[in-house]
């Protein structure tokens, strides 16, 4: 469905593309005030050790990519996306400054799993509604834009709690508080500015299976491409681990991590305006070749200033796929299935990313860093291979 008739702001976006973009960047402000800093809060204030950190984490990222699922399927079901997205937002920022009357690491697991159901909720509808509010051409485009802002707001967060607790307070009860209110801003904005689009309502709705039936093989060979690479791409908390082996110092890590997501900003906008030139599937292929390459770097890195350029290109990694890799799934499916589409997406990427860490964290430990590393690199060449393919049906 075009769009032609919608003004052009920014980048030649339309405002809903804008204000989505504004919202993750508000989101991602206030999930990375605390994000940071909570560990330290678990160990130090609550006394928890690491296997109830891990706890926490691995039930929040599972319950949030199940959710992606149901909530896109949903979302097609209704021919709604704006409700889904609102009140995803809206779990997640009502539930993220309790942190700060937490007394116990179990109420933490509590409100991170309540946080993570709002994230489970918004995700896939709000991919949906990007597609829905652009024309093909742009796809690339809007969700590179999207992942720009979504990363900015992920450098903002930290420099912020920094300076709060550096020249404010340094209670992180109260930081936690402060959070709330960039994520308010980030329900003004949906509330005020994004807006529903129209949706098919010709095509019959389906019933809810996780048979792939609905969708043509050319979405099946990306979702299966996706999965493997996946598989290959463990936690970047090794390769910070990494980092501090090859001697960064440990007060220079939060630089490089800060580094990498200011390049995802940079990257981002621009690979998914080339995607939309050169076509999809070449860039996400001499993406993950790059991350292969990355990965390889990572194995053999001797020195402070090989991390660090392997971090500035493992940035542009990101900027090539991220919104790309969307664009693609936006390509691939019909707009009545596109909620369904991206749950699926979301789903097999948070599915893939525990055992990928698993196994990752496995090599290593017995066979060593640089297998571990290479094997990375392997399996992210074999999706390369997988993703010539996919074909795109008209």
């Amino acid at each position: 469905m075009k769009k032609e008739t919608e003004k052009k702001f920014f980048l030649g976006l339309p405002a809903n593309i804008l204000a989505l973009g504004a919202v993750s960047f508000f989101t991602d402000v206030s999930s990375e005030m605390i994000y940071p800093i909570l560990p330290l809060f678990l160990t130090v204030t609550l006394g928890a050790g690491p296997a109830a950190i891990g706890i926490i984490e691995g039930i929040a990222e599972s319950t949030a990519s199940l959710l992606k699922f149901f909530s896109g399927y949903f979302s097609d079901r209704i021919r709604k996306r704006r409700p889904i997205i609102l009140s995803g937002y809206s779990i997640s920022t009502l539930a993220r400054p309790l942190i700060a009357l937490a007394g116990a690491w179990w109420q933490v697991l509590v409100i991170r799993f309540s946080d993570r159901v709002g994230k489970g909720i918004r995700s896939s509808p709000r991919d949906a509604l990007i597609a829905d509010s652009v024309d093909a051409a742009n796809y690339g485009k809007a969700y590179g834009f999207h992942r720009s802002m979504d990363h900015a707001g992920a450098v903002a967060g930290p420099i912020l709690a920094t300076l709060i607790l550096a020249f404010v307070t340094s209670d992180y009860r109260s930081l936690f508080l402060l959070a709330a209110i960039p994520g308010i801003l980030s329900l003004l904005v949906i509330l005020f500015f994004v807006k529903e689009t129209r949706i098919d309502r010709k095509t019959p709705s389906q019933s809810l299976t996780f048979s792939l039936k609905n969708f043509d093989s050319g979405f099946k060979m990306l979702l299966a491409s996706v999965i493997v690479f996946t598989l290959g791409n463990s936690s970047d908390a090794f390769l910070l681990l990494r980092a501090k082996e090859a001697g960064v110092p440990a007060h220079l890590i939060p630089a490089i991590w800060a580094v990498l997501h200011i390049v995802k900003t940079l990257s981002s906008t621009p690979g998914g305006v080339i995607s939309d030139r050169v076509g999809r599937k070449r860039i996400i292929i001499i993406g993950w070749l790059v991350y292969g390459l990355v990965y390889l770097g990572f194995a053999y890195a001797s020195s402070h200033l090989h991390i660090w350029i392997l971090f500035i290109i493992y940035g542009i990694y990101f900027g090539m796929t991220e919104g790309v890799e969307k664009a693609f799934v936006a390509d691939l499916v019909p707009q009545h299935l596109r909620g369904t589409a991206f749950g699926l997406y979301n789903f097999a990427i948070g599915i893939s990313a525990l055992p990928a860490s698993l196994l990752f964290g496995v090599i290593w430990q017995k066979a060593g860093m640089e297998y571990a590393f290479i094997t990375g690199a392997g399996i992210a060449i074999v999706a390369s291979v997988m993703l010539l393919g996919v074909k795109r049906s008209e």
